[in-house]
């Protein structure tokens, strides 16, 4: 088994580990080391933001270095940020933002879509903002900036990792076991829509 393979086996083994169903907890995550550990934490244990994050950096792998390179940066600053801003601001959003980001992330992905990177790095701000003011107001009422600095921290390795082993698939089969992951996440975003409008119709 090549480098290629044993990452495609060890994306397919960690995405499953993901999508594995786990206990909710409706409270802020306490990790008991401090308040960077307990963001770090957070970011972990909430898919709503995990899997948008391993989704977007798993696009700009499948669009190269340059892109890539773009996201190790542009996305943890953008978090960051917007988390700031979200710790001044409140609101209460009922939105389904990170169905959404399952469904366009994960469509991206699936669809393969070769946008340039000028549209890319809008789009990488763009999540980065939106899911990070979303923090920021569930992180006011608890750790605050510093959870904020560990998710920035945090995104900046998972994001470095995540888009170096998808940069580095050659063989097409490796590919397209990627997109078959991004075909599900966006699944996944349907599901997430469907359930959100069904709750409001009943």
């Amino acid at each position: 088994m090549n480098f290629n393979q044993r990452s495609a086996l060890l994306f397919v083994i960690g995405g499953a580990a993901v999508s594995l169903p786990s206990q909710a907890w409706a409270h802020l995550v306490n990790t008991g080391m401090g308040p960077v550990y307990d963001g770090i934490g957070h970011l972990l244990l909430t898919p709503e933001d995990l899997v948008p994050v391993l989704a977007l950096s798993c696009y700009c792998g499948l669009r190269g270095a340059q892109a890539g390179r773009w996201a190790m940066f542009m996305l943890p600053t953008a978090w960051c940020l917007g988390g700031f801003v979200g710790l001044g601001l409140d609101l209460d959003s009922t939105l389904p933002i990170a169905a959404l980001s399952f469904l366009l992330l994960g469509g991206l992905i699936a669809a393969d879509a070769k946008f340039p990177v000028q549209v890319i790095a809008p789009l990488t701000v763009a999540v980065g903002l939106v899911h990070g003011v979303l923090n920021g107001l569930i992180l006011k009422t608890g750790p605050g900036g510093p959870a904020i600095l560990g998710i920035m921290g945090a995104l900046f390795v998972i994001v470095t990792l995540l888009v170096a082993v998808v940069v580095s698939l050659e063989r097409s089969w490796s590919r397209i076991v990627v997109r078959v992951a991004g075909s599900w996440v966006a699944a996944c975003g349907i599901l997430m829509i469907a359930w959100h409008f069904s709750s409001k119709i009943s």
